[in-house]
C-alpha cells in the first residue's frame, strides 16, 4: 500500500492544464516579486540619503505585499493539484522553507517599521534588513529550482502504519552543488538587474541615473550567468526518467531566449528606453522559469531513479480529477480577474514617475 496508491499512466489532459498553470503562477511571483526583490536589495545603494532610499522604497510600496500573494497561490495550487508533489517536497526542505519565510517577516516588517522614527541610524538597520530579507528569498529560490531542474532524489520509505511514502533522499548541505550555486546567483543577478530597470522605469533625476548604471553593470553579469545555466542545465540535466525529446527542444529555446531577452535590455538601458529594458528583463524572468519547467515534465522535479516501483510524477502526485475539474472552473472565473485587477493598479493607477522633490528631507534635529 502506498500513500498516493494510483499507477503511472498516461497524464490526462487535466492534469497537463494544472503543471502549465501553476507554472504560470510561479512565472508571475517571479516576474512580479522578482522586481520587488531587487529593489528591496537596491535600497541600501541606490540611495545615498533617506530621501533618495524613501523614493527606492515607494517605487514597490503600493505592490510589494500584492505581489508575495503569488507565492502563495501558486504553493496552494501545488497543496490542491499535485498533494504527493507538494508533500515529498516538503518531507525534506523545512529548512530552505523557513529562510525563504524567514526573508519575508524581515523585509515585512522593515518595510513597515522604518518610518516609525526619524533617527537616521534606526532607518539605516532596517534599510539593510529589506536588502537582506530580499537577498534571501532570492537566492534559495534559485538555489531550489537549480536542484529541481537537476532532480531532487527521493527514496520510498515505510512509515510506523506499514504505508509506503516517497520523501527527500538528501541532506540540506547536499542542495548547494556548483550548479545550484549558480542558479543562486543567477537569480540574485537577474532580480536585481529586474529591480534596477524598474526603478528607472519609475523614476527621474539622480536615482533613475544610478538606477540605470547598477542595471547596465548587473544585466552584462546576468547574461553571463544566464549562459552558463542554460547551457550546463540543458546538456547535463536533461536525463531524468521519462522526460520527453520535444520537450529539451523547448529548454533550449525558452533559455536562448532568455539570454537574448537580457542582452536586448542591457541595450536598451544603455539607449535610456527605459519601458524597453523593463520588458527585456521581464521576458528573460519569464523564459528562465518556463525553461526550467520543460524540465519538471513529467518527474515534477525529482530523480526517480531509486523509486521506479512507486515513482512521483505527475500522474502519481495528482489530486482525483473531480478535484481538477472544480480547481479549473475556480480559476477559469478567479484568475482572469487577478490578472485584469494587477494590470489596473499598474497601468492606470501607479504609472506616474516619482521624484525626491515630493519628499522631504529627514528633520535631523527632530530626530536627535
Amino acid at each position: 500500500m502506498t500513500l498516493f496508491d494510483v499507477p503511472a499512466m498516461a497524464p490526462s489532459a487535466l492534469q497537463i492544464l494544472w503543471l502549465i498553470l501553476i507554472a504560470v503562477l510561479w512565472i508571475g511571483f517571479f516576474f512580479l516579486e522578482g522586481f520587488d526583490f531587487g529593489v528591496g536589495m537596491l535600497v541600501p545603494f541606490i540611495g545615498k540619503n533617506d530621501q533618495g532610499r524613501r523614493l527606492v522604497i515607494n517605487t514597490i510600496g503600493p505592490h510589494w505585499d500584492g505581489n508575495e500573494v503569488w507565492l502563495l497561490t501558486a504553493g496552494g495550487a501545488m497543496f490542491a493539484a499535485f498533494p504527493g508533489w507538494y508533500a515529498t517536497l516538503f518531507s525534506g526542505l523545512y529548512l530552505p522553507l523557513f529562510l525563504v519565510l524567514l526573508g519575508l517577516i524581515i523585509r515585512g516588517v522593515a518595510f513597515e517599521y522604518r518610518s516609525k522614527r526619524e533617527d537616521p541610524l534606526w532607518r539605516s538597520v532596517w534599510d539593510w534588513c529589506i536588502a537582506i530579507g530580499s537577498f534571501l528569498p532570492a537566492l534559495v529560490f534559485g538555489v531550489g529550482f537549480a536542484n529541481f531542474v537537476r532532480g531532487l532524489a527521493v527514496e520510498n520509505v515505510t512509515n510506523v502504519f506499514g504505508d509506503t511514502i516517497v520523501l527527500f533522499a538528501g541532506s540540506f548541505w547536499g542542495l548547494f552543488l556548483p550548479f545550484c550555486l549558480i542558479g543562486g546567483l543567477l537569480f540574485v543577478s537577474l532580480f536585481v538587474t529586474h529591480g534596477a530597470f524598474f526603478i528607472g522605469l519609475k523614476t527621474t533625476g539622480e536615482i533613475h541615473d544610478r538606477a540605470q548604471k547598477y542595471g547596465g553593470t548587473m544585466a552584462i553579469v546576468t547574461v553571463v550567468l544566464l549562459a552558463v545555466f542554460v547551457v550546463w542545465a540543458n546538456l547535463a540535466y536533461f536525463n531524468l526518467p521519462g522526460q520527453v525529446s520535444w520537450l529539451k527542444i523547448v529548454a533550449w529555446v525558452a533559455g536562448v531566449l532568455a539570454i537574448v531577452a537580457m542582452a536586448g535590455a542591457w541595450f536598451m538601458n544603455s539607449q535610456n528606453r527605459d519601458g524597453w529594458a523593463f520588458i527585456g528583463s521581464a521576458l528573460a524572468t519569464v523564459t528562465l522559469v518556463a525553461m526550467m519547467f520543460a524540465h519538471f515534465y513529467p518527474g515534477l522535479g525529482f530523480n526517480n531513479g531509486t523509486t521506479t516501483s512507486n515513482p512521483i510524477d505527475i500522474t502519481t502526485a495528482s489530486s482525483s480529477p473531480l478535484t481538477l475539474t472544480i480547481m479549473t472552473w475556480a480559476a477559469g472565473i478567479l484568475v482572469p480577474i487577478v490578472l485584469a485587477y494587477t494590470v489596473w493598479s499598474y497601468f492606470f493607477v501607479f504609472r506616474r514617475r516619482l521624484s525626491t522633490k515630493n519628499i522631504p528631507a529627514l528633520d535631523v534635529t527632530t530626530a536627535a
